[in-house]
């Protein structure tokens, strides 16, 4: 707990209630000196989310290697012993986030800058094959007397000639650094004047969706906004939005629970402590993910580059099994039972979570300035 220097005085400076010890009995002020060392404020706060005593790792360890044991033991009534649920959800929330600001899970410069003159190099040595594969089909049908070898590799370089679809590709990738032209439309239309005024003469009852995305989208084409900065803002507000969608989606996913068992033998609230500890060990297995990528992203070795990717697929597979074992251990159901439900809650909740990530990145795409 708390190292600040402790008072002389025995009175609480909250309640002036008589304070024999470190806590005051009455309201549970720590009866310290009101003005500490700087560095007070960093150790004190750090303290009070991992408490010196062990109550933080001990959570973090049950909660990471034992599931559905959180969970039983606080509906047990035991809530000295782990950190409260919605402490700890805030917590890991705030850490996974906070990392994933400092440091982008994936590279957001979508204008392809380091990119762009390796795809060039690229297609000039492509164009370069293209036109050796031409002058050597004109060169065999330049002779006077073809053989059937030569007919048959005429019709091999041409098919490959044909088939340009890298170059494509590859041409896609320089597309993402310039703005969305004249020509470029929406539903057919590349003005907003021409848009509303058809919409004008045929409205749909869906027009309350689509024209918010269509005017948008001219507004950024007015504007010169490039592709590659209209994907890295969505991305970017993507990720700002998501810590707020996770927190709307908690009760969501207390719902369903709530739907699939019994009502008198279980309440919301038991449903409620579930889903915190659920999705915290979600979050601090995205953390540990993202920590094992970060970690090959800095090494060249090749034997510790496969370890790493093999405990991050363990992980994936880990974060899938551990919701049917919690469930199982939580709500006591048979075996069987108890896996179908699970499977069925697993599919509602992962269309749902869907639905609500498409929300996302459409409000995302209507908040890009």
């Amino acid at each position: 707990m708390s190292h600040g220097k402790l008072r002389e005085e025995k009175n609480c400076l909250n309640c002036g209630h008589t304070v024999e010890e470190k806590f005051c009995p009455n309201c549970g002020q720590q009866n310290i000196e009101t003005r500490q060392p700087f560095h007070y404020l960093f150790t004190h706060f750090i303290e009070d989310f991992t408490h010196y005593d062990g109550q933080f790792w001990g959570t973090i360890k049950n909660l990471l290697f034992k599931p559905g044991k959180l969970t039983n033991t606080y509906l047990e009534g035991k809530r000295q012993q782990f950190v409260p649920p919605v402490k700890l959800y805030i917590f890991m929330s705030f850490v996974t986030f906070f990392l994933f600001a400092l440091f982008p899970p994936f590279d957001l410069d979508f204008s392809g800058k380091n990119t762009l003159d390796k795809a060039r190099e690229e297609i000039v040595f492509e164009n370069s094959k293209l036109v050796r594969t031409q002058k050597k089909i004109d060169s065999l049908k330049a002779q006077p007397d073809m053989s059937a070898e030569d007919t048959v590799l005429i019709a091999k370089l041409g098919t490959m000639l044909k088939d340009s679809s890298s170059i494509n590709n590859l041409s896609r990738s320089l597309d993402m650094n310039k703005s969305m032209d004249a020509d470029t439309d929406f539903n057919g239309y590349t003005t907003r004047k021409a848009y509303d005024s058809a919409k004008a003469k045929n409205p749909s009852s869906f027009d309350f969706i689509i024209v918010p995305f269509a005017h948008k989208y001219f507004e950024l084409k007015e504007n010169g906004v490039k592709k590659g900065d209209i994907l890295r803002g969505l991305v970017e507000n993507s990720l700002h939005n998501l810590p707020k969608a996770l927190f709307i989606y908690l009760p969501f996913f207390a719902f369903f629970l709530w739907i699939f068992h019994t009502k008198k033998k279980w309440w919301y609230f038991d449903h409620g402590i579930f889903t915190l500890h659920y999705f915290s060990f979600l979050l601090l297995n995205i953390l540990l993910f993202f920590l094992l990528k970060k970690i090959s992203d800095f090494t060249d070795i090749s034997l510790i580059t496969r370890i790493i990717y093999f405990l991050m697929t363990v992980l994936g597979i880990y974060s899938i099994l551990y919701f049917f074992i919690a469930h199982h251990r939580v709500y006591h159901s048979h075996g069987m039972i108890s896996l179908i439900i699970g499977f069925v809650l697993l599919n509602i909740n992962f269309i749902a979570f869907t639905f609500l990530v498409l929300i996302l990145g459409a409000v995302s795409f209507l908040m890009i300035h």
